[in-house]
């Protein structure tokens, strides 16, 4: 029987293989270009295509594709054959150099923001030689950048790959400082902790809200619901057990390192968290894992539901994600370290993210708006909207010596000065997680929970990269310049911790008392929809940072303006429409015939017993004839209001509109069908409820 051990990474070209199939020569120049950018040689390219395509074809593969993530926010693949013809009829497998480093596939389908015309077809793919190919099915996947004739990145992985590279570059100028010379590059490594639900594949089918949206658009809660917390951390059930046992060997195979499952806090709520990777590669392994989760379940007859709220009234999904900085070396750049130097470049680099997430709330913000994550943001599974950041008694307690020049009262007291001689240690966990917090130090990283679980970590990941590589390229610039560079550090580390306090929160992120002092004392934003943080993407400060560090273009940061309000608009008219159908398709009708039969029941107990009062039909049907009512008018203002929109000449002004008008009147129609489900008797009523649903897997 083999183990785990004996097919994880069977169906990736990882370095196992590389090493076993390539020349040594081949090899290095290879690892030059993946470790140190290097460009790669045609000869070496075509080395590696061969290998690979021989590996390929020995474990069944039959065809290629250049898989990458384009901004529809999944991914994308076109398949071509290995084989060409022979002379004599018969075919041979052949993949050449330049068939792995670039592709073409037709970019006029895919979003684009204004970036090229719909005639201006041609886009192109390139090899990421950081992100190991593998095979999914009979094909073998090459991770690829995505690009516009013109050379604009029509996809996540484009800016991911540059903000890391800022990062690095100017995370190494603070290490030499600090004379670290050995140090190549600095990475960013992520592990994203992904929330889903499942239920089984006849209720889906059953309910033309999940089949369209992803969310339930309707329904009453049931009678139980999570009030208990006993599905937190609880027995797994067999039918969720078996989908997770074979979710993992899929994973395994392709050398995702899924390690944590478990059940999560709402009914039929599950979580899988992975051992932290590179950015690059775990955006990547994100991606696989959402797309396998759903093949899998419907192996099983269930489906997997990644919308972040697709059930009102109880938590919804997040991809709480795990974000820290290290060198190639391996020494974690957000740890405190044994030694006061180490804990002196600590305090800088920690002083880098607080500045970076106080200046830059909103690109944070950005990062996670979605029409689904909207509905989530704010409740009480998730963070608010309003930014803020928890580091923890110790690590408070810290900062505000080294701000105020005072004795700092922990393990050892002294006056606070960053020399290397008299900067005290302290432990690096000293404080309880706080679940409220948007983004809260956990030892040697940092945990940002607005992630919304179908969302591509990608967007945030390039926000925190860039915004956190301008804070210490700021640091650079002036401890380069510096006389004395332990004044000069010990006063810019008091310079932004006073400056940027106000982004440092340890209380309920829940209470309203703190929605107000942030806003209202602290200055602090708070977008609580899509439509009103994406607009500022294109802030002036915003554009500046990004396109000084070579993130963005200016004309890429318009195009993501315009593809993300579009989908928000897109997909917020999808479900007002779905409601409107729903309700004059099956709702009413059904509690128009369930009203008629209990008047039919009323009228033949009348005439069985001329004398019978018949309070409660009478009564119920009063109510139900009352809501009916009220359905129709309700369901005739949307659909009012959604015809009204017609072509609206400037996308901001559409979003803020439907978020105005198109989503006040949806609250509106839910609440009285809510309230007609709960009074008709259960065969009457067209979709499984709640309780069926949520209780659907055994």
């Amino acid at each position: 029987m083999s183990t785990v051990s004996d097919y994880f990474g069977s169906l990736v070209f990882d370095d196992r293989v590389m090493r076993s199939t390539l020349s040594a020569d081949v090899y290095a120049s290879l690892r030059k270009t993946i470790d140190e950018g290097k460009e790669l040689d045609i000869g070496v390219a075509n080395a590696v295509a061969e290998a690979m395509k021989t590996w390929a074809v020995s474990k069944g593969a039959t065809h290629f594709t250049h898989w990458f993530q384009p901004l529809t926010g999944i991914t994308a693949e076109k398949h071509d054959s290995f084989i060409s013809p022979a002379p004599d009829g018969s075919v041979i497998m052949e993949f050449s150099g330049k068939e792995l480093i670039k592709g073409e596939p037709d970019a006029s389908s895919f979003p684009s923001g204004g970036l090229r015309a719909t005639f201006e077809a041609r886009g192109y793919t390139a090899w990421d030689p950081t992100s190991y190919a593998f095979i999914k099915g009979k094909t073998l996947c090459i991770p690829t950048a995505f690009c516009s004739y013109g050379g604009h990145a029509l996809d996540k992985k484009t800016p991911l790959l540059r903000s890391m590279e800022s990062l690095s570059k100017q995370a190494l100028r603070i290490l030499r400082l600090f004379g670290n010379d050995t140090a190549k590059r600095v990475v960013s490594s992520v592990g994203p902790e992904q929330e889903y639900f499942l239920i089984t594949k006849e209720m889906y089918d059953a309910r033309p809200d999940l089949r369209f949206t992803g969310r339930t658009l309707f329904g009453a809660k049931p009678p139980k619901g999570q009030e208990l917390d006993d599905h937190y951390f609880g027995v797994i059930k067999p039918g969720v057990t078996a989908f997770m046992e074979d979710l993992n060997d899929e994973l395994w195979k392709l050398g995702i390192l899924a390690k944590t499952e478990h059940n999560e806090v709402a009914p039929a709520q599950h979580e899988l968290a992975p051992i932290y990777t590179t950015t690059n590669v775990a955006t990547d392994h994100n991606q696989l894992t959402m797309e396998i989760m759903q093949k899998v379940a419907a192996k099983h007859g269930l489906v997997c539901l990644l919308h972040e709220k697709p059930f009102a009234g109880v938590n919804g999904s997040g991809k709480h994600y795990n974000w820290s900085i290290a060198t190639d070396g391996g020494q974690n750049l957000l740890s405190p370290g044994d030694t006061p130097h180490e804990n002196a470049q600590f305090l800088l680099f920690l002083c880098a993210v607080i500045k970076a997430v106080d200046d830059y709330q909103d690109l944070l913000r950005i990062s996670v708006a979605t029409a689904g994550n909207d509905h989530r943001l704010g409740a009480n599974e998730a963070p608010p909207a309003v930014i803020s950041i928890v580091l923890g008694d110790e690590l408070n307690a810290v900062l505000e010596a080294i701000e105020t020049d005072t004795p700092y009262a922990g393990t050892r007291r002294m006056q606070m000065k960053l020399g290397v001689d008299v900067l005290p240690k302290f432990n690096r966990d000293t404080t309880d997680r706080n679940r409220t917090s948007p983004f809260a130090f956990t030892g040697n990283k940092f945990e940002f929970r607005m992630l919304g679980s179908s969302n591509s970590i990608a967007c945030a990941n390039i926000m925190l990269n860039a915004a956190v590589a301008e804070s210490l390229r700021i640091y650079a610039d002036r401890l380069e310049k510096a006389e004395d560079f332990e004044t000069a550090l010990h006063e810019m580390i008091k310079k932004t911790i006073k400056d940027h306090k106000r982004i440092i929160f340890n209380g309920n992120g829940y209470d309203d008392a703190w929605i107000r002092e942030a806003t209202e004392e602290r200055g602090l934003l708070n977008y609580r929809t899509t439509a009103d943080c994406m607009p500022h993407l294109l802030d002036e400060k915003n554009v500046k940072m990004l396109t000084s560090l070579g993130v963005f273009t200016v004309d890429e940061l318009k195009s993501r303006r315009d593809i993300m309000l579009e989908n928000y608009c897109k997909s917020v008219l999808i479900e007002a429409n779905t409601m409107i159908s729903m309700v004059k398709r099956n709702i009413a009708p059904a509690i128009t015939r369930f009203t008629a039969d209990l008047a039919r029941q009323a009228a033949e107990k009348k005439a069985i017993l001329p004398g019978l009062a018949c309070g409660y039909e009478t009564g119920l049907i009063e109510t139900l004839s009352a809501l009916t009512d009220s359905i129709a008018a309700k369901t005739e203002e949307l659909e009012t209001a959604v015809t009204a929109l017609g072509d609206e000449a400037d996308i901001v002004e559409e979003a803020a509109r439907i978020r105005d008008t198109i989503l006040p009147k949806m609250s509106e129609l839910r609440i009285p069908c809510d309230a007609a489900e709960t009074l008709t008797e259960k065969s009457y009523w067209p979709f499984p409820t709640y309780g069926d649903l949520l209780f659907s897997v055994k």
